[in-house]
């Protein structure tokens, strides 16, 4: 039986801005062609996803390609805000009720399930954004949000791939998306990450 793969998360997931190879998740899916790994690997990263839009698409989209590992890359969009911190778009609350539902639908299809961080972002660009003036992103707020990820997938024994320590402000293109370097440091720790672990 192949271990195909979904990915499961926002712009970063989809390959926003790395015209070179399109992210880290098509870098991965290159890696297993050109090396005769054969894993399928279905990347269904969204643009603007939060964890609210991912529960409204992800059983259907997950039980058709069933999949033998899933990995997420979600978080950093339902930690912006929209003017000031009491304008979240996705409360803590609701985020890591959101994360324990994306958990338990995912367990029914698999028990290999993985989380990759968040990643920094340059408050100089983002706070606000350039392509939305009331959109904000800052690091206290995106470091917290990581950290709900983590302590989930530590009490639930799932398996989490820190990335927040990864990149600098040079790797941003917008100051919240990797550009084509960063992306490829992203592709190495999580290849790294996926063979260390004994998942491919």
């Amino acid at each position: 039986m192949l271990k195909t793969i979904c990915l499961f998360g926002d712009s970063i997931a989809w390959g926003a801005w790395d015209p070179e190879r399109g992210g880290w998740g098509a870098r991965l899916r290159n890696y297993f062609e050109t090396n005769d790994i054969e894993i399928p690997f279905y990347n269904c990263g969204v643009a603007g996803d939060n964890t609210d839009y991912l529960l409204e698409r992800f059983k259907v989209e997950a039980e058709a390609r069933e999949p033998k590992i899933i990995i997420f890359a979600i978080g950093l969009n339902d930690s912006s805000y929209i003017d000031s911190k009491d304008n979240l778009f996705v409360p803590m609350k609701r985020f890591e009720n959101n994360l324990r539902e994306l958990i338990s639908q995912a367990k029914e299809i698999t028990d290999t399930i993985i989380f990759v961080g968040l990643t920094k972002v340059d408050e100089e660009k983002t706070m606000p954004t350039s392509w939305d003036e009331t959109k904000n992103y800052d690091e206290e707020n995106v470091k917290l949000y990581d950290l709900k990820i983590k302590e989930i997938c530590d009490k639930g024994g799932l398996l989490f791939v820190p990335v927040f320590d990864l990149l600098e402000k040079g790797d941003l293109e917008d100051g919240l998306h990797p550009n084509s370097a960063g992306h490829q440091k992203m592709f190495l720790r999580i290849k790294k990450f996926l063979f260390s672990e004994k998942i491919i």
